[in-house]
């Protein structure tokens, strides 16, 4: 036996050519889809059973009782123990449970503002569509004394207070109330939903932590929707907050404009450039173009007139807009 090496004779065989082989598949990689706007819009718009609301309806019951009975044995027995230390503690707990009315109250008050805010849009609708002037003027009227302790909007007032009577149009009068009055809070709102655009595109790039990016995008798309209504006077609290962020959310779930977000990054990051781009960064600019057709719903539901012929913002604007102050020199520090 030998330790040398061995030849193995081949049979005579025709060398493959190279160029007759197959070409390798290109392997692409899945286009950015949003998938933190998607599951915030999801979680947003899903509806509970009435199983689970009368759960925690009864959760919240029992732990309101017994939390009160809790405070009440824990107040009397301090009273029991020391006098003036128990009646101290009954007069903090008083203070608290008078603090949490109060909560209570302003939540209320900022649900009925909303119901305003909703019940003059209805009304503004009704008189665009019927061309009635008496409807304009109502309406016109209604918008002035809504915002009547506007200081930001006083020289908006005063014009459309001064040149209304001189307008004998319907369309006229609502235009020249949508001029004078939305137009500064139009751009006002802009400027949020650029902001926040701006944020969730940052933290969905830049942060690779599991579900950070729809932590960002729940907390800054409610914090813009309650910014956009307090800036159209619908003052939201916690709970207005809440309910306008599942009315938008709802919309554009039921509509499929949340699952949509190559359309809306086409003009920015051009055709097929995406592909050439890091999947994180992709899907950045996808949640924050969704996150500004959210913003945009947004207007729409808190704006107490309709938008007017070619006044409705562009999404594709304004994510041009927010990305261009996310990449600025004066903000990288360069």
């Amino acid at each position: 036996m030998t330790n040398g090496p061995v030849l193995i004779e081949l049979e005579d065989q025709a060398a493959p050519e190279v160029a007759e082989a197959a070409p390798v598949p290109e392997l692409h990689a899945p286009a950015p889809s949003g998938q933190a706007m998607q599951v915030a819009a999801q979680l947003a718009a899903r509806k509970p059973s009435r199983l689970t609301r009368w759960f925690w309806a009864l959760v919240g019951m029992f732990l309101s009782a017994a939390v009160s009975m809790a405070a009440w044995d824990f107040a009397t027995g301090m009273v029991a123990r020391n006098q003036y230390l128990g009646w101290a503690v009954t007069a903090i707990g008083g203070a608290a449970l008078l603090l949490a009315l109060l909560i209570i109250l302003k939540e209320l008050a900022g649900l009925a503002r909303l119901k305003r805010v909703d019940g003059l849009k209805a009304r503004a609708d009704t008189a665009t569509q019927s061309h009635e002037m008496g409807q304009a003027r109502d309406i016109v009227d209604e918008l002035l004394r809504f915002y009547r302790g506007r200081e930001d909007l006083a020289w908006g007032r005063d014009s459309l207070a001064k040149h209304s009577n001189d307008v004998l149009d319907a369309d006229a009068l609502m235009a020249l109330a949508e001029r004078e009055l939305m137009t500064p809070l139009d751009q006002a709102a802009q400027r949020e939903v650029e902001a926040a655009a701006r944020q969730v595109a940052a933290v969905t790039a830049l942060v690779p932590l599991a579900l950070a990016d729809v932590v960002a995008a729940l907390t800054s798309n409610i914090r813009m929707i309650r910014r956009i209504a307090e800036i159209y006077g619908g003052r939201s609290g916690t709970l207005g907050s809440w309910r306008l962020f599942r009315a938008v959310m709802t919309h554009l779930v039921a509509t499929g404009a949340v699952a949509a977000g190559d359309d809306l990054i086409g003009t920015i990051a051009g055709g097929g450039a995406l592909a050439k781009l890091s999947r994180r960064f992709g899907e950045g600019l996808v949640n924050g173009a969704l996150t500004a057709r959210v913003g945009v719903a947004a207007m729409e539901v808190c704006r107490p007139l309709p938008f007017g012929v070619g006044r409705r913002p562009s999404v594709a604007g304004l994510v041009k807009r927010a990305l261009t102050g996310l990449f600025s020199k004066s903000e990288s520090g360069v």
